[in-house]
């Protein structure tokens, strides 16, 4: 006994052992991890007993360190045993938001989406299974199973989608719960939603599966206008769409139109005369060719014979006459909207080319004038940007601005380091120019009185002692013409041309409207002075003793002494420099040592 119980203690010792072993390996795995990735995070371990201290197991009893602490959550798969998150939690996770913006959610628009589905099922499928006999015992569950699912994602709609949706009140977004619902029950909205959703299926009980009794499923044709709303404010080409919609709306009335002649054909007979449908064939692709010929006016029909049937054919056309001239009438709207700016476009190239017909303007002058038209046409989709922003406030312009030229404006050497708001300013003064193959962009010896920024395309400087060679090709995103901003007097100068090289889109920045700016912020007006000081220094431009081009530009030159008048002081001073003249020589010379 005594051999076994010492046996038996050594086996439980040396499994410990292993098991000790086995949790410290387990620590420095999660030590090193800790280290790589310092987001891992880890519970505090507790102290380990040691052997002597811990208690002996039970033989056959499970180790301690064999068992998963309660608050790991394991799956076991085959032999193997894997940390799994509950899918509780998964579910938890995934909850909706408290308010939602019916503008800018875009899972607001896909769940539309789900309802405008249920609500075309009622609205396309009521009418075939009331006409024709596609609806029979032998298929009623099916018909029922997507029945009663329209009508749970109708309830879903209404208790957890409108009872959250935000909206304004004195200018404020309310987003509270109990508001939000409250501005949902009280809206004709929620009358409508209630309304289609009135019990008459326990009809069914009494009158049987009638799909009619289903009609008040249709008038939730409010969702569906919502839907269109907020499809077209995110679509890029939504005139397709209205083009679609509006080809969806004809579609729909000859289908009605065509349960109505089956309708009717079932109630006088089917092939009893020669006007109703004989029963043959397809009965809804042979009714909705009847339904085509009529609505559209088409002729060919055979004659009614009966009172019912010429009331009914008369009816049928009036309908068809409204309806189709309603549905081209829209259409001509859909594809004038959608042409509308192309229209635009050839209006203003018409009146151009008529009036340089009018003055009989050079052949060569009209083709780079049309090149320009075509050119900004297409590469901007507009001729005036400005004038698509005219219309929105000025912090909307602004932020606008900011997106698209403020990277670029950003970089230039000179507004670095100048006041924020002031560049936000100047972006909004920014005006883009096209410019033709080889267009002068500025001459040399011109006043300069912008600044220019490429967009997009490529300018050449030319210089030399033919001013044809090319210095230096700028790019998009490169700055020309700066320091013409700061100049003062007559030494802001180009001093060499600068012409496009093939299609070049501009930003310009006249120095008139950097004036109006820089009256509000006279410390970037005193830091830009400097800068453009400090930029044509580096440019190593030539200075003589009475002010070089260089200093002109900051400074206005001062105007070189009258020739008659420096002979005046020369003669004075071989007199022997007495008198009026010879004290103002003394005095100017003195100024020139000071200075």
């Amino acid at each position: 006994r005594v051999g076994s119980a010492t046996s038996l203690s050594s086996t439980a010792i040396h499994s410990r052992l292993q098991e000790l072993v086995r949790l410290f390996k387990e620590r420095a795995e999660r030590a090193k991890e800790r280290l790589i990735d310092s987001d891992v995070t880890s519970d505090e371990e507790s102290p380990v007993a040691s052997p002597a201290a811990a208690p002996m197991p039970a033989p056959g009893a499970e180790l301690e360190g064999d068992k998963p602490s309660g608050d790991d959550h394991y799956c076991e798969m085959l032999c193997c045993t894997f940390k799994n998150r509950p899918w509780l939690d998964r579910l938890r996770s995934c909850q909706l938001p408290s308010s939602i913006d019916p503008l800018t959610n875009l899972m607001y628009v896909l769940w539309l989406f789900f309802v405008v589905m249920a609500w075309n099922w009622n609205c396309w499928l009521i009418p075939v299974r009331w006409a024709f006999p596609y609806q029979t015992p032998a298929n009623i569950h099916y018909w029922l199973l997507v029945d009663y699912l329209c009508d749970l994602i109708y309830l879903l709609d209404i208790l957890v989608f409108q009872t959250r949706l935000q909206f304004v009140q004195g200018g404020d977004i309310i987003t509270d719960k109990k508001a939000m619902k409250e501005n949902y029950l009280r809206s004709q909205r929620f009358k409508m939603d209630v309304l289609c959703l009135l019990p008459l299926d326990f009809f069914y009980f009494k009158v049987g599966v009638n799909p009619l009794l289903r009609f008040p499923r249709c008038l939730k044709y409010m969702a569906f206008f919502e839907f269109n709303n907020r499809l077209e404010a995110i679509l890029t080409k939504a005139y397709i769409y209205r083009v679609v919609r509006t080809t969806a709306y004809l579609l729909y009335s000859l289908h009605v139109n065509s349960c109505l002649y089956y309708w009717a054909s079932a109630y006088e007979g089917l092939g009893s005369t020669t006007w109703v449908y004989d029963g043959e064939g397809n009965s809804y692709i042979r009714c909705y060719y009847w339904a085509v010929k009529t609505l559209i006016t088409i002729g060919g029909l055979p004659d009614p014979k009966t009172l019912f049937e010429i009331v009914f054919q008369l009816l049928n056309y009036f309908t068809g006459v409204f309806a189709f001239s309603v549905m081209i009438g829209q259409m001509r709207d859909v594809v004038g909207a959608a042409t509308a700016g192309q229209t635009y476009y050839r209006s203003c190239m018409d009146s151009t080319i008529k009036y340089m017909n009018f003055y009989k303007i050079p052949r060569t002058v009209q083709n780079r004038v049309k090149t320009w038209y075509e050119y900004t046409w297409h590469s901007q989709g507009m001729l005036d940007e400005s004038e698509l922003l005219v219309q929105l406030p000025d912090k909307m312009r602004l932020d606008i601005a900011i997106d698209v030229n403020y990277n670029i404006v950003s970089k230039v050497p000179l507004f670095q380091g100048c006041d924020r708001q002031m560049i936000f300013d100047m972006l909004k003064r920014l005006r883009s120019v096209v410019y033709l193959p080889n267009d002068y962009v500025c001459k040399k010896g011109e006043i300069g009185r912008e600044m220019y920024i490429i967009q997009a395309g490529q300018v050449q400087v030319l210089g030399g002692a033919d001013g044809k060679s090319v210095l230096v090709t700028l790019k998009a995103g490169s700055v020309f013409g700066e320091i013409s901003l700061l100049a003062a007097g007559g030494g802001n100068r180009r001093t060499a041309n600068v012409v496009a090289h093939g299609f070049a889109n501009l930003f310009i920045l006249e120095k008139k409207d950097l004036n109006e700016i820089l009256v509000h912020y006279p410390e970037s007006q005193k830091l830009l002075r400097k800068k453009a000081k400090k930029m044509l220094k580096s440019n190593n431009k030539p200075k003589d003793e009475k002010g070089g081009p260089g200093d002109a530009l900051i400074l206005a030159p001062k105007a070189e002494t009258p020739k008659l008048f420096k002979a005046a002081l020369a003669a004075a001073g071989r007199v022997g420099g007495k008198g009026a003249l010879g004290r103002l020589r003394w005095r100017l010379k003195e100024l020139k040592a000071m200075q």
